[in-house]
């Protein structure tokens, strides 16, 4: 199995191998502009850490990688003035947890992208079923109970 600290092209920036543009950094977190924007301004939260999913990441690391997000995001709101500022968190095509901050305006493709994701959301049948109160509740019991051992 390949070593993160040397394939992973966000280890190798946190690490100073790697060029980045750094808009902000916390203790345990990095914030550069993505090399591929969607808009001016498009952000990268990472952990300094390599961890790939962000559900994997430790309590503070979380707290240091949202808080450091929210930051940019204000200042990105200052600067843009968007309708929003889009958060998601992606650690698929790149195994290294990050989140995207990207300032969105009405009409342009995340807006575009997100509202008709809320269409289907809001239109299918199978969506609608989940929503019943006793489909809840059983999601939501399914959700609190242990998990079975493997």
């Amino acid at each position: 199995m390949d070593d993160p600290a040397t394939t992973c092209v966000f280890c190798a920036i946190v690490a100073g191998r790697a060029p980045a543009c750094t808009v902000a950094e916390s203790a345990l977190s990095l914030c550069i502009l993505d090399t591929n924007p969607l808009t001016e301004g498009h952000c990268l939260v990472i952990p300094k850490r390599h961890v790939p999913w962000w559900h994997d990441m430790s309590a503070a690391e979380t707290a240091d990688l949202y808080c450091l997000a929210r930051q940019v995001a204000q200042q990105l709101a200052a600067v843009y003035r968007p309708d929003f500022v889009c958060l998601y968190a992606r650690g698929r095509r790149i195994p290294h947890t990050h989140l995207f901050l990207v300032p969105t305006f009405r009409g342009d493709p995340l807006d575009r992208y997100f509202n008709a994701l809320e269409g289907f959301q809001e239109t299918a049948q199978s969506r609608a079923e989940m929503a019943q109160p006793e489909a809840l509740r059983r999601v939501a019991a399914k959700l609190r109970s242990p998990r079975a051992e493997s």
